[in-house]
């Protein structure tokens, strides 16, 4: 059984993975709604997998006895004004994520809760990889500029991404 202070920290996680989740598919939303069906693609799998995090937290809280506390997912926003400002707004957000995953496992550090710790690793490897990612698209953008040939390729290129249930979340 996890300690309280594991349990609440791993439950907040959870809706802070299920904010992401409603977060990008509201970025998926507008994107589809600009045309840009490809950005809007990469978006809704950016949010199933923030979905598949969430759901891996779920499934360790059970396994350990403990209870599930889905609470209320805040606002988000609905619109941005480029592609550079979205995935600006992505790369603060990933680190935010970054930064709360690194708080949890410092928690289950502290409880000398070891199992949390190995299970947060995947967690920890995969914010590595999401903030290295988007800093990537960030680049490609401000190369591509206000081109509408360079728009419409970046688009074409995000519209060939595919879920995939991530290693760590199965």
């Amino acid at each position: 059984m996890l300690s309280n202070k594991v349990e609440e920290a791993l439950n907040a996680q959870v809706n802070a993975e299920m904010w992401s989740a409603y977060f990008y598919l509201s970025m998926s939303c507008h994107f589809a709604s600009e045309g840009l069906a490809g950005v809007a693609n990469w978006y809704n799998v950016q949010s199933q997998e923030e979905q598949a995090h969430a759901l891996k937290l779920i499934k360790y809280l059970v396994s350990r006895n403990s209870r599930v506390n889905l609470s209320s997912i805040a606002d988000v926003p609905t619109k941005w004004n480029s592609i550079k400002d979205a995935l600006n707004a992505t790369l603060a957000h990933e680190q935010r994520v970054t930064g709360m995953i690194n708080n949890l496992y410092a928690v289950a550090e502290e409880e000398k809760d070891y199992a949390t710790r190995e299970m947060l690793n995947g967690f920890i490897s995969e914010q590595v990889e999401e903030e290295d990612t988007v800093r990537g698209l960030i680049d490609k953008i401000n190369l591509i500029g206000e081109d509408g040939t360079g728009i419409y390729q970046f688009d074409k290129e995000l519209a060939a991404r595919v879920y995939t249930t991530p290693a760590f979340c199965k």
